[in-house]
């Protein structure tokens, strides 16, 4: 499941001085892409506290879901994988649960490659996305702060995922936001890496290293058409139902689903 023995074996035995990462990019000690920011999910029980936070409640998209905080039962770390589940729930304070996993208060971004492997769950309903905020959110409001949608997929469309941006100019709100989709191969059986490569000048997405979307920095660009020099915080949910997820409704023979990620490598 994960390189990092074969790469310190690597070390040992042949004192190599590069490695290929999953992108394909070979890396060495002096050039290439750097390693900055990982969670390999090599341990048991919640997520690492040192690096994720949570969001809490009933928060956005009229979503069916609660978001909890620390319960296991929806987001939990086992043999290598962290698993996001969302069930159907008993106790009252909405019909479903979930979790939404997010970086904020404990790690930002600003450039850089992003990577996530995962498998995403299928139904009518689903809603999983990998996705970036700007961390000035609490000041300026969103849209203004910037999105960046890594991986989008719900599960009425489950063969289809989508990269996005949304800016103060461009989003959905408007019917103006910049974006694109890719077919992939049951996405719900297999894990695929979600990436995105996050420039100066550019956002390029990725699924399995095929470029399917670019948002070019516009020529004197206003920060109402890129906020993307700010750094933005990373957030992993599976949200149920709302206003695009929810469109033909949400099948509850279908509980619970497991949003499962095998790593987050993020590089510069």
């Amino acid at each position: 499941m994960k390189n990092i023995l074969l790469f310190f074996s690597c070390l040992v035995i042949f004192g190599c001085g590069s490695k290929t990462s999953d992108n394909g990019q070979e890396t060495s000690e002096n050039s290439g892409p750097k390693l900055v920011w990982s969670d390999e999910f090599d341990y048991e029980g919640l997520p690492d506290p040192a690096k994720w936070n949570y969001e809490e409640g009933m928060l956005r998209n009229n979503e069916a879901q609660f978001y909890t905080r620390e319960d296991e039962r929806n987001a939990r770390v086992r043999d290598g994988f962290l698993t996001i589940e969302a069930r159907k729930d008993e106790e009252g304070r909405a019909a479903y649960s979930s979790a939404s996993l997010i970086t904020f208060g404990k790690k930002t971004f600003r450039y850089g490659r992003i990577e996530v492997r995962a498998k995403v769950p299928v139904g009518k309903g689903t809603w999983p996305a990998i996705w970036m905020l700007g961390e000035n959110i609490g000041e300026v409001d969103w849209p203004a702060c910037g999105e960046i949608d890594i991986m989008e997929n719900v599960g009425f469309d489950s063969l289809r995922v989508h990269g996005n941006i949304h800016t103060e100019a461009f989003n959905h709100v408007k019917n103006t936001n910049k974006g694109n989709s890719i077919l992939v191969e049951k996405p719900w059986e297999t894990f695929h890496v979600y990436s995105v490569d996050w420039r100066a000048d550019s956002i390029q997405f990725f699924v399995d290293d095929q470029k399917y979307f670019t948002y070019v920095k516009p020529e004197n660009a206003t920060l109402a058409e890129w906020p993307f020099d700010n750094p933005h915080y990373l957030i992993l949910n599976l949200a149920i139902g709302g206003g695009w997820g929810g469109q033909q409704g949400i099948d509850d023979s279908r509980f619970p689903h497991q949003f499962i990620i095998d790593y987050v490598r993020v590089y510069e």
